[in-house]
């Protein structure tokens, strides 16, 4: 066909095809995109009921009670369909201590005025002392997810993600705080290994102390034994030579 034999507007035909194509697969982006939201929302939602319902477990059972089934029964799924946000059993554990240390950081207090300083060596053993028997407390009211917190192991050759150091290193911030008070001399990563040290001590006496088939002793003795403990090794910090 020649171009005079062509039908009038055969070109803007072509064009406005062209057009409601582009326009076509707009729309269709647009669905897609709705689809994929609706599935992220499943997928959040399904999540949500499992660390919900390993946390319940563990708090009542500990660690050894996370169990797939019984946790997809709980939450309402398939055992298949857990793998689908999770990819073990172990990270859904890790999902499950992390809302502990929130829990924990929040049984602390408030932090104090950001950038604020302690006043001096006897306010920082006293907010050791604080942060210490916090912990004692906590351990006392929720033992099977504190318990959590040290049981979990990674599968070996792995290591805890970085999203999980870095909230443990943000609670272990709250100890170099007042250690900052007593050794202002030390530098940063000196005083990081000192408060994790002092955890260690710390937590050694909690976890000997409310062990029944070691050496349980009764809280307010243990608590006084940990107070006399701390403030001696601040005393010790503040004594520099």
């Amino acid at each position: 066909m020649s171009a005079g034999d062509r039908p009038d507007g055969a070109p803007e035909d072509a064009r406005e095809d062209r057009r409601e194509d582009r326009r076509e697969d707009a729309r269709e982006g647009r669905r897609e995109d709705a689809r994929e939201d609706r599935r992220e929302e499943r997928r959040a939602a399904l999540r949500e009921a499992l660390v919900s319902a390993a946390e319940r477990t563990v708090a009542a059972q500990g660690l050894s009670g996370l169990r797939a089934r019984d946790l997809a029964r709980e939450a309402g799924c398939a055992v298949g369909a857990i793998y689908t946000v999770f990819p073990d059993l172990d990270a859904l554990a890790l999902a499950v201590n992390l809302r502990t240390l929130n829990l924990f950081d929040a049984a602390l207090g408030p932090v104090g005025r950001p950038g604020g300083a302690i006043a001096g060596p006897g306010a920082a053993a006293d907010e050791l002392v604080r942060l210490g028997l916090a912990y004692l407390a906590f351990a006392e009211a929720h033992p099977l997810r504190w318990d959590a917190l040290f049981r979990h192991r990674p599968p070996p050759g792995q290591r805890a993600p970085d999203w999980y150091v870095a909230e443990q290193a943000r609670l272990f911030s709250r100890i170099e705080r007042p250690l900052g008070a007593l050794r202002p001399d030390l530098p940063e990563p000196e005083r990081r290994l000192l408060a994790r040290s002092l955890f260690s001590a710390t937590h050694g006496i909690v976890a000997l102390g409310l062990d029944e088939q070691r050496m349980a002793l009764p809280a307010a003795t243990l608590g006084v034994q940990l107070e006399t403990l701390v403030r001696a090794m601040a005393a010790g910090l503040a004594r520099r030579d």
